[in-house]
This record gives structure tokens, C-alpha cells and sequence, in this order.
């Protein structure tokens, strides 16, 4: 990633945030020293961080945050010299992070789960349509997005299914 990303290593959509997959699978394979999660709605529920916080592994420390937050210790480069693996629990997220300023290129989606009003585009990726057009902003802003469950997965492309 770039200066203004220090420490940042991989950003990633995953509406189950830390879970097995990424506790087991991705933070080995990034050897992600934090794994810190983006949403304004999980920030102000004590119980769902606590939960959050059980499935990280122990040697990986976590961080919380809401947007705002999340964006001013990024820029003040508070990660630099760590490896943070970034969860956003939606693209909505994303777009947020980008127009504050943080220039994220790629990223990576796990899994948006079945939901009322939402519409199976991929095996585990469910969107509404106001995901939907978060995703084409995405994409307009030429921000590399691709759908990878598990670092042995193979690279697919969301714009091919949008």
C-alpha cells in the first residue's frame, strides 16, 4: 500500500468479519500482526466486539473502529511497522475510506450473507442494491475488486458478475 497506508496490508469485505477463514487462513498467510474492523454500527455494540474479538488468534492483536476513527489513525500512519489486515463489513465502508482520503486500490471480498432485500451474484456474496452501486463506485474509481474466500482460492473478478 501506499505511505498515506502505512501498515495496511490487505482490505477486505467480510460481513462475518473475523472468523475462521480469516483468523486461521488469511492472517497466517499475510502474517498480519492486527486485524482491524471498520463499522460505524459494530464500534457501539459492546457484545458483537467482544464476540469480534474471541475469534482473532491470540498472537494477533485487533482493533475495533468506527470510520471516522479508522481513517485518522490510518493517516496519522498509527499502523506504520505493523501488518493490518483491513475488514470492512460493506462496500459502503470502502467508498467511505476512499473519500476521506485513503487511497486503497485493491480489495478483496469474502462474504456478504443472504439478507432480506439482497440478490446472490456469487456463492456467499449477496448484495442489496445499495451495495450494488457501492460496488460500481468501486470499480468507477478504479479500485481493483476481486472475490478470493481463502488465500488458496483462485483470483475471480466482481466486475464480471455485477
Amino acid at each position: 500500500m501506499t505511505e498515506k497506508m502505512a501498515g495496511i496490508i490487505h482490505v477486505r469485505i467480510d460481513d462475518r468479519m473475523i472468523h475462521g477463514q480469516v483468523a486461521t487462513q488469511w492472517s497466517g498467510r499475510l502474517n498480519a500482526t492486527r486485524i482491524m474492523v471498520i463499522n460505524d454500527a459494530i464500534m457501539n455494540d459492546d457484545m458483537r466486539k467482544s464476540v469480534v474479538r474471541l475469534a482473532a488468534p491470540a498472537n494477533v492483536s485487533t482493533s475495533i473502529l468506527g470510520r471516522e476513527k479508522a481513517v485518522s489513525n490510518i493517516k496519522s500512519g498509527r499502523y506504520e511497522g505493523q501488518r493490518v489486515l483491513l475488514i470492512c463489513v460493506s462496500p459502503v465502508d470502502v467508498n467511505y475510506l476512499l473519500d476521506n482520503g485513503l487511497p486503497i486500490t485493491k480489495v478483496n471480498v469474502g462474504n456478504l450473507a443472504a439478507r432480506p432485500g439482497t440478490t446472490r451474484i456469487r456463492p456467499s456474496i449477496n448484495v442489496t442494491q445499495e451495495e450494488i452501486t457501492a460496488f460500481k463506485q468501486l470499480l468507477d474509481r478504479g479500485v481493483e475488486v476481486t472475490v478470493i474466500p481463502t488465500p488458496q482460492s483462485p483470483t475471480v473478478y466482481l466486475k464480471d458478475y455485477l
